[in-house]
Formats: structure tokens, C-alpha cells, sequence
């Protein structure tokens, strides 16, 4: 067992042993390691200025990740590549050169995170259309320049000629063995297998898993958070896995380090209506970073793949020191903050079913990209010769936790899909509801849509068919 990490910044070696291990990446980069091309603006993984490029296996692709909310404890084993690293032989990279010519930077603060957000839409693609670049750029954000000239700066670029990252700074050697730093009354552990997390979490009461570091990463930041333990699964390799399970593949098994970029491309054809959420969950640079296990265990009432997770009926597997247990994701909150989930126990897995009933998914923000939720929802209905043989409503942000709508669901079960029908079942949701109101919305607000999210939904469902059979009626 080790007690330092070791990593690569732009092909050449690091070591951090001691207190230097719980530092973001960010300031590593700024203060030790001299690449100050990468900028600390937000701290909270919004902006995209500190974007770096991350490979963390030899058959892993470099992903843009934010490095301000990224402990550099996470990072053994990984390669990084900052903005410095991209120059071509002395001179700028093509995505640096072209930025220039299309006027895309004028402050220049921002620029060397659109350079390498921009960079890594080209370690698989030769040409980017301007689809790709607007969602490959959504954790990107400039104030003085604005978006149309960074955008043609992508167009212009000739992936063909662009050497790739990933064969100028290769992957290191498999690091798998453990390593466990302790500094300052403060301890890191990254284990190679689950009995040894397992024992670590047991003996460490205030212990935090730290996965995507997305949500840590701002509280360390802006809160000044220091967990006295930290526990890191990322070497445990069989939680890396996700796998269609047993019975044609109607149920994903996702381990717990499966980010939610991968769990993204999972889904993509068979729940296409959840990969649309996932494209507005967060940035390339959160997705990249975050889990899927990660935004259940962190309970939140408004986290966007629990509406789905709730009407689907998903499964825990969690393992602690007395064996493994299946916990039905619907019972798993038991009030704010507060889970089903022994000091012992760690969430090994997630087994998500693959929805092919009627299904639409809500999140209602401020933003469309990149922005917190103010209210979600997920309805999903079975219908059979034209009734409802089956319905799961689950909403959140109305509530300390996502809630399904039991009322709701034995009122539309039966019937057939009538405007009639979901008006007074968006009524009965709105009492089914207790909102309070915050900086994303009032308790009106989300009362309202509570109620008006039902009768979106037949509109959207429903409301295209019956509208021509309205209109024969009346003739």
C-alpha cells in the first residue's frame, strides 16, 4: 500500500504525498505545478475555465473534467492534459489557432477551457457540426466575447490533420494498488476491493465517499468543508461495471463508479427519453466526473434521475460487513438527507429497468443547460385496449424527498386518457404535494406546476389525437 499519489500532467510525472493530496486540481496546476493557463473563476464546476483533460486507462478516452471541484486525490494513476499541453511542436494546436483567426477570444480568461473543451470533441471526430459543439461547449461559459465566433472556431477546425491526444500523452500503467494518505489529522483511502472499503467506512464514522467530487468538490470550495475521511472506490474495478442483466437485457447494471456520461450512452437508444434529461443534467465536464450511484447517495430532492428511477422501480444492491441487501429505490428515503444506508454499507450497484411503456420526463430550471432544477417529474403509463391498465407518477422538488404520486396513479389507473381525467389529476397532485419556497421558486410556483405538468403531458401524450376527434364531433 502506497501512501502518495501519482499522475501525469502534460506526459510528465507527479508525486503528492501529505496534505498536498487533499488540494483541488485547479490549485495544484496554478501554484505547484506552473500551468496557469488553467483559471479558477466559480469553484463550483459552472464556468468550464478550469477545464483540463483526463484519461484514466489505457482503454479510456481523454474527457474534459472541471479541475476546480477534482481533489487530487482522485487523480492517481490518471494522465492530465492542460492547455499548455496542446501546442503542436512549439507552435499553437489548431483549435488554439483557430480561435485566433475567428476572433473568439477577447479577455482571454475563458479561452484555454473552451480550447480544451473544444480539443476533446476531436479525439473522435475528424468534423464537428455546430450541434455538437453547442452541446460539447454547454459548461462553457464566456462574458465578453459571446458564442457565435467560438462556435465558427470549431467549424473551422480539420480534425484530420489534428494529431490526437490520446497517442501524444498515453495512458500510465495500471495503478491498482491501494493507497492511503493521512496528514493533518485527515485521511484518504482508496482501496483495490470492496471488503476493504467496507472495513474503512465501518471504523471511519464520519466517513465521505467521494466519487465525481461534484457536489464535495463546491462544499470544500465555498464552505470550507474538510471531511475527516475520505473514501474513494475508484480502483475497485468490478464497480466499473454496467452490463445489461439476465432476461434480454429490460435491466441495466450500474456499478457505482459508472459516470454518468457512460450511463448516458447506455441508455441512449433504449430510454431515449432519459438521455434527454442526461443532456441537460449537467456539462460534458460534470457528466464526465459524476455518477449515477453518486446523485442517489447524495439524496437531494430535486436530483434529475430520480424521477425516472422512482416510476421505473430501480433496485440498490448495497454491500456492508454483514453481506449484500437489495433496497427498492423507492423506499431507500426515509426523510431529508436521510437513506436507508447502514455507517457500513456502500451502494455497489444500481439495477435500473428499461422503461417501454408510455414515459415523459420534466425538469423545470431557470436555465436549460446546466442549471439546478426548481421541480422535476416523471409519468409513466401502461395502456391497454385505450385504458390506463397501469400508472407511476413521481415528482420531485415539491417535497424533502422525490415522491410517487399514489393517489394520483389509483385515480388514473382504469381510465382512459381524457383531458377531463388529467385536469383533476394534476389537481389532486397539486394536495398530494408540500413545496417550500426557495431561490429557484416559490411554493405557488411549484403548486402550480404540480398541477399543470399533468395536463402538459396529455397535451403532449394524447392531445394531438384528440384534438381531430373534437373537431368531428362538433361537424
Amino acid at each position: 500500500m502506497r501512501d502518495y499519489i501519482v499522475f501525469h500532467i502534460n506526459g510528465r510525472e507527479r508525486r503528492v504525498r501529505g496534505a498536498q493530496a487533499f488540494a483541488t486540481l485547479s490549485r495544484y496546476l496554478r501554484y505547484d505545478a506552473g500551468a496557469t493557463g488553467t483559471k479558477i473563476v466559480c469553484e463550483e464546476g459552472d464556468c468550464g475555465a478550469c477545464t483540463v483533460l483526463i484519461r484514466r486507462s489505457a482503454g479510456a478516452e481523454y474527457q474534459p473534467v472541471n479541475s476546480c471541484i477534482l481533489s487530487l486525490a482522485q487523480l492517481d494513476g490518471a494522465s492530465i492534459v492542460t492547455v499548455e499541453g496542446l501546442e503542436e511542436n512549439g507552435n499553437l494546436s489548431r483549435v488554439q489557432q483557430a480561435m485566433v483567426t475567428c476572433h473568439g477570444a477577447q479577455c482571454g480568461y475563458c479561452t484555454p477551457g473552451f480550447v480544451v473543451a473544444m480539443t476533446a470533441l476531436f479525439e473522435r471526430s475528424d468534423r464537428v457540426d455546430e450541434r455538437a459543439v453547442e452541446r460539447g461547449l454547454t459548461g462553457n461559459l464566456c462574458r465578453c466575447t459571446g458564442y457565435e465566433p467560438i462556435i465558427r472556431a470549431a467549424l473551422a477546425v480539420d480534425g484530420r490533420r489534428m494529431p490526437r491526444i490520446r497517442e501524444r500523452y498515453p495512458a500510465l500503467p495500471d495503478a491498482s494498488d491501494a493507497v492511503s494518505i493521512e496528514a493533518d489529522g485527515r485521511t484518504f483511502f482508496a482501496p483495490a476491493t470492496i471488503d476493504d472499503a467496507i472495513a474503512f467506512k465501518a471504523s471511519h464514522e464520519r466517513c465521505t465517499i467521494v466519487q465525481g467530487g461534484t457536489d464535495f468538490g463546491v462544499w470544500v470550495n465555498k464552505r470550507e468543508f474538510a471531511a475527516p475521511a475520505m473514501l474513494w472506490l475508484g480502483k475497485i474495478r468490478e464497480l466499473n461495471e454496467l452490463s445489461a442483466a439476465e432476461g434480454g437485457g429490460a435491466t441495466l447494471d450500474v456499478g457505482a463508479n459508472v459516470s454518468l456520461s457512460q450511463f448516458a450512452e447506455a441508455i441512449r437508444e433504449r430510454v431515449p427519453e432519459l438521455y434527454r434529461i442526461l443532456e441537460l443534467f449537467g456539462s460534458p465536464q460534470i457528466r464526465n466526473a459524476a455518477t449515477l450511484a453518486g446523485n442517489i447517495a447524495n439524496a437531494s430532492p430535486i436530483a434529475d434521475t430520480l424521477p425516472y428511477l422512482f416510476v421505473a422501480e430501480a433496485e440498490l444492491e448495497i454491500r456492508g460487513t454483514n453481506g449484500t441487501r437489495r433496497v427498492p429505490i423507492i423506499s431507500f428515503y426515509r426523510g431529508y438527507k436521510q437513506l436507508d444506508l447502514r455507517p457500513d454499507e456502500i451502494i455497489t450497484r444500481v439495477r435500473v429497468p428499461i422503461v417501454h411503456d408510455t414515459l415523459k420526463l420534466y425538469k423545470v430550471s431557470r436555465r436549460r443547460d446546466l442549471d439546478i432544477s426548481a421541480f422535476t417529474a416523471a409519468i409513466r403509463l401502461a395502456i391497454t385496449d385505450g385504458r390506463i391498465a397501469e400508472a407511476r407518477v413521481a415528482y420531485g422538488g415539491v417535497a424533502p424527498v422525490v415522491l410517487r404520486l399514489t393517489r394520483v396513479e389509483e385515480h388514473l389507473r382504469g381510465k382512459r386518457p381524457s383531458l377531463d381525467v388529467f385536469e383533476s389529476a394534476g389537481r389532486m397532485a397539486r394536495g398530494e404535494v408540500a413545496p417550500i419556497s426557495d431561490v429557484r421558486g416559490s411554493k405557488d410556483y411549484r403548486l402550480q406546476l404540480a398541477e399543470n405538468i399533468m395536463m402538459k403531458f396529455w397535451f403532449e401524450q394524447f392531445g394531438a389525437v384528440a384534438a381531430p376527434r373534437r373537431a368531428e364531433a362538433r361537424a
